[in-house]
C-alpha cells in the first residue's frame, strides 16, 4: 500500500511539474522580464471547448512543447471552465476575466497570443489541427 501511495504521489508530482503553466499573470510578466522571454497566453475552455481540449492533448501536453516553452516562453493559460466541478478559485477567475477584457474581447476559444515581456501583443493564432512540432513553428512564426 505504501508503494502504491508513493508511486501515485510521484506520478502526480511528475505531471504537475511537467506542466509549467503560471497561475498568476503578474508573476508571469515579472518572470518574462527577468528571463528576457516572451509570454505565451492561451485562452481555453478546458471542459467544454473541443478544439481547446485537442490543442491541450496534442500540443500543450507534448514533451516537445514543454521543452520549447521552458527554453523560450513564459506560459500562462487563462482557463474558463463551465462545469461546476472544474471551477477555479474566485481570484483566478477574476484574473482571467480581466485578461479576457484586455486580450480576448471577442471571446474566442482557443485563442493563443504571443506577448512581449511587457504584455504587448506580438502575434495571435488559434486552433490548428497540426502536430506539436508544427504548432511550435507556428508560434515562432509570430515572433517575426
Amino acid at each position: 500500500m505504501k508503494n502504491l501511495i508513493s508511486f501515485l504521489f510521484l506520478l502526480i508530482t511528475f505531471f504537475g511539474y511537467s506542466q509549467n503553466w503560471n497561475t498568476n499573470f503578474e508573476d508571469a510578466k515579472a518572470k518574462a522580464e527577468k528571463e528576457n522571454k516572451k509570454i505565451l497566453l492561451v485562452f481555453s475552455g478546458s471542459d467544454w471547448c473541443g478544439p481547446c481540449m485537442k490543442l491541450d492533448k496534442t500540443v500543450w501536453k507534448s514533451s516537445e512543447f514543454q521543452e520549447e516553452a521552458d527554453e523560450n516562453w513564459v506560459i500562462y493559460k487563462a482557463d474558463f471552465p463551465k462545469k461546476k466541478a472544474n471551477q477555479l478559485s474566485p481570484e483566478l477567475t477574476e484574473s482571467n476575466n480581466k485578461l479576457a477584457e484586455k486580450y480576448n474581447k471577442n471571446g474566442s476559444f482557443p485563442l493563443v497570443l504571443l506577448l512581449d515581456k511587457k504584455g504587448k501583443v506580438i502575434g495571435i493564432t488559434g486552433f490548428k489541427n497540426v502536430s506539436a512540432p508544427e504548432y511550435i513553428k507556428l508560434i515562432h512564426s509570430l515572433e517575426k
